[in-house]
C-alpha cells in the first residue's frame, strides 16, 4: 500500500513538472490552459485518493469501545459499583432461592412453575451480562470493552431478553389455559407441550439475536468509539455508523419493534379474557387469588415491553442523555431484580416453599454445630 502511494505520489510530480516545463517553453495561451486543466486533475484525483485512503482507516480501526462511566469522581465511582453490586446479589439470591424452592419442592412441579424456573435462569443470565462490566470498570476507572467483548454481549442480552418475553407470553396463555379452559388445562399443558414451549422460547431468542448482532456489526463505524450507555446497546452502536450503512439494522429494529407489539397485544387480549372469567367466579377469595397470580405477571410484562421499545424506538441524541441511561437501567437491570420479589412475595406457594427453604437449611446448621459441639 505505502509502495504504490509513494509511485502514485512520485508519477504525480513528475506529470506536475514535466507540465510546468511545457508551459514555460511554450507562449501559446491556449496550450497554458489545457496542461493548467491536466494540472488540476491530477491534484484533485490525488487529493480524492489521500481522502478515500482516510475514510478506509476510520473505517477499520475500531478495536474497543468505550462504554458511559457514571461519574469522573472516584467517591462516586465506588457508590456506583457498592449500589450495583446490592442490586446484583438481590437478583441472583432472589433468582436462585425460586430456582431452588421450586426444584426441591414437588408440589410445585406444574407448568407455571416451571415456566418461572426458566424465568429465572433468563433474568440471572441477562443482568450478569451487564452489571458485573460496569461494576468492574467503575472499580478499576476505566470505560474499556473490547471490539470483541462488545459483540458478546449484545448477543447474549438480546438472546435473554427476547427469549423472556417470548416466555412471558407462553406463561400468559398458560394462565388464559388455566382460568378460562379448566377442563383441557393437563390435556393442553402437558409435560411435553412445557418443554416444546420453553425450548421455543430459548431458539427464537438464540436466532432473533443472530440477525440483530450480524446485522450491527456488519456495518461500519466512522463515529468514533465512545457508546453512551454503560453496556454494549444496539440503538447507542448505530449512532457511530457511517451514513446509510446502518438501514438493515434500522429496518430489523422496526420489525422487533412490531414483533413485541404483537406479543403485548396477545398478553393483553389473554388477560381481559381472564378478568372477565374471574369477575364471573363468585368466590370473592377466589377472584383475589387470581388477581394476585395474574397482577404481577401484567406489571411486569408491561414494564418490560414499555422499556424496552422506548429505548430502541425513541430518537437518538448526538451527545449522552440521562434519558438512556435511565431507561436503560429500568429495561436492563429492574426486571431481572423485581422479578423473584413480584412472584415469590405475591404466591403463597413459592412463599410457604421458601420458608421450608431457608428453615430446613437453618435446622441443619444447628444440628451440626449441636453434634459438633
Amino acid at each position: 500500500m505505502c509502495m504504490s502511494t509513494q509511485a502514485a505520489n512520485y508519477t504525480s510530480s513528475c506529470n506536475v513538472d514535466c507540465a510546468l516545463k511545457r508551459v514555460s517553453g511554450n507562449s501559446s495561451t491556449a496550450l497554458q490552459e489545457q496542461l493548467l486543466k491536466k494540472l488540476g486533475e491530477l491534484l484533485l484525483a490525488q487529493a480524492s485518493h489521500n481522502v478515500l485512503r482516510k475514510k478506509m482507516s476510520n473505517q477499520t480501526a475500531v478495536s474497543e469501545f468505550l462504554l458511559l462511566g457514571f461519574s469522573d469522581v472516584r467517591e462516586l465511582q465506588i457508590l456506583h459499583f457498592v449500589v450495583f453490586l446490592v442490586i446484583y446479589l438481590v437478583a441472583l439470591i432472589g433468582n436462585l432461592l425460586i430456582i431452588a424452592a421450586i426444584a426441591l419442592d414437588h408440589h410445585l412441579h406444574t407448568p407455571m412453575y416451571f415456566f418461572l424456573v426458566n424465568l429465572s435462569i433468563l433474568d440471572l443470565s441477562s443482568i450478569s451480562v451487564t452489571i458485573p462490566k460496569s461494576m468492574a470498570n467503575s472499580l478499576m476507572n476505566t470505560r474499556y470493552i473490547s471490539y470483541s467483548g462488545c459483540v458478546t454481549q449484545v448477543f447474549l442480552l438480546i438472546v435473554f431478553i427476547s427469549a423472556d418475553y417470548a416466555l412471558l407470553t407462553v406463561m400468559a396463555y398458560d394462565q388464559h389455559i388455566a382460568i378460562c379452559q379448566p377442563l383441557h388445562y393437563e390435556r393442553v399443558m402437558n409435560r411435553r407441550a412445557c418443554i416444546q414451549m420453553a425450548a421455543s422460547a430459548w431458539i427464537s431468542g438464540i436466532l432473533y439475536s443472530a440477525l440483530h448482532t450480524g446485522s450491527t456489526f456488519v456495518i461500519s463505524f466512522c463515529g468514533g468509539n465512545v457508546v453512551d450507555q454503560f453496556f454494549c446497546e444496539i440503538p447507542q452502536l448505530l449512532k457511530l455508523a457511517c451514513s446509510d450503512s446502518d438501514l438493515s439494522e434500522t429496518g430489523a429494529i422496526v420489525f422487533s419493534a412490531c414483533l413485541a407489539l404483537s406479543c403485548f397485544v396477545f398478553i393483553i387480549v389473554s388477560y381481559i379474557q381472564i378478568f372477565k372469567a374471574v369477575l364471573r367466579i363468585p368466590s370473592e377469595r377466589g377472584q383475589r387469588k387470581t388477581f394476585a397470580t395474574c397482577l404481577p405477571h401484567l406489571t411486569v410484562v408491561s414494564l418490560s415491553i414499555f422499556t424496552g421499545t422506548v429505548a430502541y424506538l425513541k430518537p437518538t441524541s448526538s451527545s449522552a442523555s440521562w434519558l438512556d441511561l435511565i431507561v436503560g437501567v429500568f429495561y436492563s437491570v429492574v426486571p431481572p431484580m423485581m422479578n423473584p420479589i413480584i412472584y415469590s412475595m405475591r404466591n403463597r406457594e413459592v412463599k410457604g416453599s421458601l420458608s421450608k427453604l431457608i428453615g430446613w437449611r437453618l435446622f441443619s446448621k444447628n444440628k451440626m454445630s449441636i453434634f459438633l459441639h
